[in-house]
């Protein structure tokens, strides 16, 4: 049915909820939210009212909008949000860099309790500590605390497990008291576990003493090794400790939350204090304009930055007042469960780490102005100027197509996306070939697209049409993409992507033309990125169907030696040439080992055969060998 605007405006409740801005293809382009959809909705489409241009541009672009009614202005803010993190419109306000950050998680509810790094928070009672500025600094200090505390950092389930397997070569390097096997009681293990937290929580003197103590007594009793692991170890807390810096003398959490903007480029900060300590920072880009409200902006970014956790701090300081303050408030405070204060300083210790949180990101942003207009000229410019080639408008995504096999065998096929002329691998798909028999290349591909275009609409996977299709390959391989296309009732330009005859990239085959790309242009540079892209993601996966139908060749022939022992010695030793090489007992250390399986390895591998016997025996590991290095 055909949508009238001016119809449809009429009919808009005077109630909150969440608008859904759709442009021709249907694709959802804006979501906000309004106290009132009739008023604020209605808004866009005033003449008299004063626009950005962005706003202007998006509103042009409106075929139709939709609307969903909520029975709060909060519940309105929670939808909307949910919506823009699923949908990634292209007007709204978005994080150019979608990360995830590293905390460190105890388990403090287990019975011998583990400390690990995580990058998802849940609410299952452990205790999380973070975020984290990077994850090498996370693993730095739970090395330290592993050593130091001695607590497992393996996945067994204590106490239903112990003593059903021997100790993990953590106890033999003196980094675990293996509660695996009862070398340890339960009250000594939590103890360890609790200075762990107190060490955690900033609390270093204890450790730094207890340290201390050890290496003395073991340098007067003449055990100078363990003397010079505690004074290793003495040397690592000290520059743990040296490295936190203390921000005020109340120790509470805090984020601390500024912004610089040039130009359409925006830089957000952001500092994590955590029980009066900066613990770390980070810088997040941010889609924008140069006319957009930075009020606005920054409200945008609380939004989606505290939509992906659970953990939230006390206090939340900003550069700027954000025009929902009240409702936002109310928000995390109702995620966090307790009070969350929004807080702009104005004078002071607090104003100063603002503004030190302002300088940090215009510095991050000058210096990184260059890179970041040279990483726009090499994707949304390249992906512009190659459109510009074509005669297309509107392209965002684009999808590249290749297929692999040796002689028609394991025949694979891939699909790499690219989003604004930059790879999103989290829509990467993988498709192994069932139809077709030997080495046909064109109906291989034929066959990926059927099963692609086939999930349309049905699975969230394949969801999104592209504007453009890349195959790999010449005037076959696009009619056959153009064929398949047909048969679904859809249109997409397809063009291949032509090789010279050092199977280098020469051109693109678009619409039975062959068009020129010149070897110094962004375009150029990108499609190359892409063929090489596609081709190397289907020689991966080629790769590694080989390597499983070799190790299971070799392995499976081993009596005793099932899936779930194959798979445990393949991630231990990661070749068959280094399992032949091991002895018994090193191949009994392995998880899911035990001392008949270890010698039933150790013998498959060095009996003396001859003959036939010798050429059945090793033919599968010496094609293990060859397909994991790719010859």
């Amino acid at each position: 049915m055909a949508f009238h605007i001016e119809e449809e405006l009429k009919r808009l409740p005077k109630l909150p909820g969440v608008y859904l801005m759709h442009d021709k293809r249907g694709e959802i382009i804006y979501v906000g939210k309004a106290i009132s959809l009739r008023n604020r909705v209605r808004q866009y489409f005033r003449k008299s009212t004063d626009k950005t241009a962005k706003i202007e541009q998006m509103v042009s672009r409106i075929a139709y909008f939709e609307y969903i009614v909520t029975d709060s202005e909060l519940e309105a803010l929670i939808l909307e949000n949910n919506l823009i993190k699923e949908h990634r419109p292209r007007y709204n306000t978005m994080l150019r860099d979608d990360k995830t950050y590293p905390y460190i998680k105890v388990t403090v509810k287990e019975e011998y309790p583990r400390i690990f790094l995580t990058r998802q928070l849940k609410k299952d009672k452990a205790k999380y500590f973070g975020p984290f500025a990077g994850a090498g600094s996370v693993k730095d200090l739970l090395d330290l605390i592993h050593k130091a505390f001695k607590i497992r950092t393996c996945n067994r389930n204590l106490p239903r497990d112990i003593g059903k397997e021997r100790p993990c070569l953590d106890y033999y390097i003196h980094q675990c008291d293996a509660p695996c096997h009862d070398r340890i009681t339960k009250e000594a293990y939590r103890e360890n576990v609790d200075r762990a937290l107190d060490f955690l929580q900033g609390n270093f003197e204890p450790v730094l003493q207890s340290l201390q103590e050890k290496m003395e007594r073991a340098a007067e009793s003449m055990e100078y090794e363990d003397a010079g692991r505690y004074r290793d170890l003495l040397h690592s807390v000290r520059f743990m400790e040296q490295k936190q810096k203390m921000t005020s003398d109340t120790l509470e959490d805090r984020d601390v939350i500024a912004m610089a903007a040039e130009g359409g480029d925006t830089l957000v900060q952001v500092f994590f204090v955590r029980e009066g300590r900066i613990i770390g920072r980070e810088h997040h880009y941010i889609q924008s304009e140069a006319e957009e409200d930075p009020a606005m902006m920054m409200e945008s970014f609380v939004k989606q930055f505290y939509s992906g956790t659970i953990f939230f701090p006390r206090e939340i300081w900003l550069q700027y007042r954000l025009p929902d303050e009240e409702l936002i408030g109310r928000w995390l405070t109702k995620r966090r469960g307790a009070p969350v204060r929004l807080v702009v300083p104005k004078k002071g210790q607090k104003e100063k780490l603002v503004e030190l949180a302002m300088k940090n990101a215009r510095l991050i942003l000058s210096q990184n102005k260059e890179r970041l207009r040279k990483e726009e000229a090499r994707s949304t410019g390249a992906l512009r100027e190659l459109t510009t080639l074509l005669g297309l408008e509107g392209v965002e995504r684009t999808e590249a197509y290749d297929i692999s096999n040796i002689s028609g065998t394991e025949s694979v096929g891939s699909m790499v996306v690219y989003e604004n002329g930059k790879p999103k691998p989290s829509d990467y798909r993988k498709f192994r070939i069932r139809e077709v028999t030997g080495p046909n290349d064109i109906a291989s591909l034929k066959e990926v697209l059927r099963r692609r275009f086939a999930r349309l609409g049905k699975d969230e996977r394949f969801g999104r049409l592209p504007e453009l299709i890349l195959m790999d390959g010449g005037a076959g391989q696009v009619n056959g993409a153009l064929e398949v296309l047909s048969e679904f009732g859809l249109s997409v330009p397809v063009c291949g992507m032509v090789k010279d005859e050092r199977h280098r990239t020469r051109g693109l085959l678009f619409e039975g033309r062959e068009v020129d790309l010149d070897t110094h242009s962004e375009a150029f540079r990108l499609v190359t990125r892409i063929q090489d892209e596609v081709h190397r993601f289907a020689v991966e996966y080629h790769r590694s169907l080989r390597n499983k139908a070799g190790v299971k060749s070799v392995l499976d022939d081993i009596k005793g030696i099932g899936t779930v022992r194959r798979k445990a010695l393949m991630k231990a030793f990661k070749e068959i040439g280094k399992i032949r090489e091991a002895d018994v007992e090193t191949l009994r250390m392995v998880p899911g080992m035990d001392s008949s399986s270890a010698q039933a390895v150790y013998s498959y591998f060095h009996k003396q055969p001859s003959g036939e016997e010798a050429l059945g025996e090793y033919a599968g590991t010496v094609y293990t060998d060859t397909a994991s290095s790719g010859k």
